[in-house]
């Protein structure tokens, strides 16, 4: 595919998403190239990062299904082995930050890790693979990273910040709630500075769980094109890239669990932070 157009054309598609929207004119069909993909503007849906969330969130359940119908006692072996394994880890992270009690944190933050951590790994297949195989079929574009789509990122990061919601009132109440952003850090007679600064404080929890994620694994993703585009640029440069495409993608492997980490971690953080009462 790199072949076949520019270098800038080669990055701009596979940045772009497979997108079905309604266009200026009020109908709604599917786009077929970059200036139809602008025009949709908000009025757009990516179906790609829709359908390998979604994919990638049913193989993850079907797997632990199978791994709990089969689970036996005494020594674990294989899958389950390493499905006790995770769970323990994630139960130790749930202890050691979030203080309260709740049935939901623990399934919330093990589900949290391995579904963005299987989103960040569809990085790791080569960039052309899935598109080139998509494009051959007639489907215009293909991106197969979700978690490299701001879209994707803040759906989940606004569905925290509902739970963050959800605790504040459900353990401080309304009147708690309230007085925590109107009457701290300052005096009371400072409120309207108060509501200003923690009502941004609590605006940037879900923005910057967004935008983190996303960042890293957009810029991850950058790389790798760049890298493919080596390819493309004769024998000297094509055998560099090979040497930067597995140093990049061993690299790669530490920022994907890293960043899995760090959104289920904060996300119990701030969900303690949401059931604690603050004087």
């Amino acid at each position: 595919m790199a072949s076949e157009i520019t270098p800038k054309g080669y990055i701009e598609h596979h940045l772009t998403n497979l997108t079905y929207g309604q266009f200026p004119d009020g109908h709604w069909g599917w786009a077929t190239n970059v200036a139809e993909v602008k025009q949709m503007g908000f009025m757009a849906i990516h179906v790609d990062s829709v359908l390998f969330a979604v994919l990638l969130g049913v193989g993850f359940s079907f797997f632990f299904y199978k791994v709990a119908k089969k689970a036996s006692t005494g020594v674990p072996q294989g899958f389950q082995n390493f499905c006790e394994w995770v769970i323990e880890f994630i139960d130790n992270s749930v202890r050691g930050s979030f203080t309260g009690k709740s049935n939901l944190i623990a399934p919330l933050s093990l589900t949290i890790f391995f579904w963005i951590m299987l989103m960040n790994m569809m990085d790791l297949i080569p960039i052309d693979w899935i598109p080139h195989l998509a494009y051959s079929m007639g489907i215009p574009f293909l991106k197969v990273v979700p978690t490299a789509d701001i879209n994707v990122t803040l759906g989940m990061s606004m569905t925290v910040f509902i739970l963050i919601l959800f605790y504040s009132f459900k353990f401080k109440g309304p009147g708690g709630f309230f007085s925590e952003l109107a009457f701290q850090p300052f005096p009371k007679w400072l409120m309207p500075a108060n509501l200003i600064l923690e009502g941004i404080n609590l605006i940037a929890k879900p923005i910057s769980l967004a935008l983190r994620l996303f960042g890293n694994l957009y810029a991850g993703e950058m790389i790798f094109i760049l890298i493919a585009l080596l390819y493309s640029a004769g024998w000297v440069l094509a055998g560099a890239g090979v040497f930067l495409q597995l140093g990049w993608a061993i690299f790669h492997i530490f920022i994907i669990m890293l960043q899995a980490f760090i959104f289920m971690t904060l996300t119990i953080v701030y969900l303690d932070m949401a059931q604690q009462e603050h004087h």
